[in-house]
């Protein structure tokens, strides 16, 4: 919305610095960052009015959650969904259609979850809305989101799928690209949400990641970068760092009630709305096999989980003391800030090693 101010600035001017994405992303940031700084303590309290008992702790969990973490509220996503919104309409341009699509999938989300949180507090059980609703719902919003990307990716990029560390080197998907783009976004959301388990454990890795995205966005949005990288052009998609951006800010404004002991949980309204944004950014920026570099951690919990279903009913037996694998070393033993730190330096390594993607090539 700033951006139109540009309208007035004769280029030498206050008003032309808002030409700039990256003083725009530093706005966005700031904003991001005292919305949640404000309002965070108000909404805590108001969770706590409604919710009374607080999020429903799930029996087939750790032992200690039942009493460390009982009569914790949840939907504290709502803190970082609002700043985020706030701050991406308040700085980003609003005719880029990557700006709408991203925040389109993310405040989807941010109701599938919020509707999911909302049915487990009412009821005052671990189970909410129905697996196969959230699902259904989960794949209209994701079709819709990869239909969008391919319907405004430049022609070359149109269906394709890029690979990194190979340079000019396409895979047509053609119609797949939109199951392949539902695959994207609803497996991030989805393994942002399995993360979603202990004090600040899904949110500063979403912030890694997310900060990382925005600086593959901010660079394929350049022609000028993309030529010196060797990397494909897709223009407009600059504008996502300034989501990124405000995400966050939001996020961190989020962690500083979600710090342990928290005194809220985003709840699935803020991991499902939170892994959805980072698919539906990897989409946007053809970066879809990166953010399983950069969001390893992510891919890392969803496969423990995976793997123990499946050794399961396949021999009775468990691979993993507990999953997800956080919980597998909260059983060995593992104090929880022990584990969430250790998580978020192997996530800050993974984003390197994504980072990296743009040049070794």
């Amino acid at each position: 919305m700033l951006y139109w101010l540009t309208a007035f600035s004769d280029g030498g001017d206050l008003f032309n610095l808002f030409r700039y994405i990256t003083f725009r992303a530093g706005g966005a940031f700031v904003t991001a960052l005292i919305f949640g700084f404000i309002f965070g303590k108000p909404l805590i309290n108001l969770l706590r009015k409604k919710q009374k008992k607080g999020q429903p702790i799930r029996e087939d969990g750790p032992e200690s959650h039942i009493l460390a973490k009982a009569g914790t509220p949840t939907m504290g996503g709502l803190l970082i969904l609002s700043a985020l919104v706030v701050s991406t309409l308040l700085w980003a341009r609003l005719d880029n259609p990557y700006v709408w699509m991203v925040l389109l999938v993310t405040v989807s989300f941010g109701a599938i979850g919020f509707a999911d949180d909302y049915a487990k507090v009412s009821k005052q059980t671990s189970k909410g809305v129905s697996g196969k609703l959230r699902l259904a719902i989960g794949v209209v919003i994701a079709a819709v989101a990869a239909g969008w990307a391919a319907w405004f990716h430049p022609d070359a990029l149109t269906n394709q799928l890029a690979f990194p560390f190979l340079k000019d080197v396409l895979l047509n998907l053609g119609v797949l690209f939109i199951p392949f783009g539902i695959i994207v976004i609803l497996g991030a959301a989805n393994a942002v949400n399995l993360t979603d388990g202990l004090d600040g454990l899904a949110v500063m890795p979403v912030m890694i990641a997310a900060g990382t995205l925005g600086v593959i966005a901010y660079a394929v949005g350049r022609v000028d970068f993309t030529d010196y990288l060797d990397v494909h052009y897709v223009p407009g998609t600059g504008e996502i760092l300034i989501f990124s951006a405000g995400l966050i800010g939001g996020g961190l404004g989020f962690l500083w009630y979600n710090a342990p002991p928290a005194a809220v949980f985003m709840g699935d309204t803020g991991s499902l709305a939170l892994g959805g944004a980072l698919g539906a950014i990897a989409v946007a920026t053809k970066h879809e096999i990166v953010l399983a570099i950069v969001g390893g951690l992510f891919v890392i919990e969803a496969l423990s989980v995976i793997i123990q279903v499946l050794y399961f009913k396949r021999t009775g037996k468990r691979v993993f003391l507990m999953a997800p694998i956080h919980h597998h070393f909260e059983q060995k033993g593992w104090a929880e800030p022990q584990i969430v730190i250790r998580f978020w330096i192997v996530s800050l390594i993974l984003a390197l090693i994504g980072l990296a993607t743009l040049k070794v090539r």
